[in-house]
C-alpha cells in the first residue's frame, strides 16, 4: 500500500461524506465535465474516481465508463452507492486496458500527489491506453509556480499550467484548452483538455 493510498484509506468515509456527490461540486466543474463527456466517444475511464460520483454522473448521461482507484474503501463506497457501474481497485499508473483501447480519461485531481519528477508516469499510461484523438480531462491545483503545499490529506502539488502542458506534450498529448478559476476563499484550480496525438 502506498503512502497516498494509506492516507486516503484512513479518511475515506470523511472524504466521501464531504465530497462524494456532484451537488457538492462547483457548477463550473460540473458543466465542464458534462461537456467533455458528451464530446468524448468510445469507452471512458474515471482515473482516480474516489467515491465514484463523477463516474456515475457521466454514466447517467450515457457514457460507457468505469471508475478506478487504488483506495479499496473508495471502491467499496462507489460500488454500494452506484450499483450497475463498474468500479475496480486499480492504479492510474498501471491501467488494465489494451493499448489505444479508450476514447477518454477523466483524471479529476487524481494526479495532485504526484511529484514533478513522477507525474509523467501516469500521463504516459493515459497516453498508452487512449486511442489517437482520444481525450483527457485533467483537473489540478493552479499556481504561478509549480510547488508543493500541505493538502488536507497528504502533501500535494499545485502546477504552473505551462509546466504541466510541456509534460503532457512530452507524453504524447496536444493541449486543446486550459480552464483556470480563482475565487476568494478557495485554492485556484485549473482543468486541461488534451488529445492523444494522432
Amino acid at each position: 500500500m502506498t503512502r497516498t493510498t494509506a492516507a486516503y484509506s484512513r479518511r475515506a468515509t470523511e472524504y466521501a461524506d464531504a465530497l462524494g456527490s456532484v451537488s457538492a461540486m462547483h457548477h463550473a466543474d460540473r458543466d465542464l465535465i458534462e461537456t467533455w463527456g458528451a464530446a468524448a466517444s468510445g469507452r471512458l475511464i474515471d482515473a482516480g474516481c474516489g467515491p465514484g460520483h463523477w463516474t456515475q454522473h457521466l454514466a447517467e448521461r450515457g457514457a460507457e465508463i468505469r471508475g478506478i482507484d487504488l483506495v479499496p474503501e473508495f471502491i467499496d463506497h462507489a460500488r454500494a452507492a452506484h450499483p450497475g457501474i463498474r468500479f475496480d481497485v486499480e492504479s492510474i499508473e498501471s491501467i488494465d486496458e489494451a493499448d489505444a483501447a479508450l476514447g477518454g480519461i477523466l483524471a479529476w485531481f487524481s494526479t495532485i500527489h504526484h511529484e514533478p519528477s513522477t507525474i509523467a508516469v501516469p500521463l504516459a499510461e493515459f497516453a498508452r491506453v487512449l486511442r489517437p484523438g482520444g481525450s483527457l480531462l485533467l483537473g489540478c491545483f493552479d499556481a504561478d509556480e509549480t510547488e508543493a503545499f500541505d493538502h488536507a490529506v497528504l502533501r500535494a502539488f499545485r502546477w504552473n499550467a505551462d509546466d504541466l502542458q510541456r509534460i503532457l506534450e512530452s507524453a504524447g498529448f496536444d493541449v486543446v484548452a486550459v480552464h483556470r478559476r480563482a475565487e476568494r476563499g478557495a485554492r485556484p484550480v485549473a482543468a486541461i483538455v488534451a488529445e492523444r496525438r494522432r
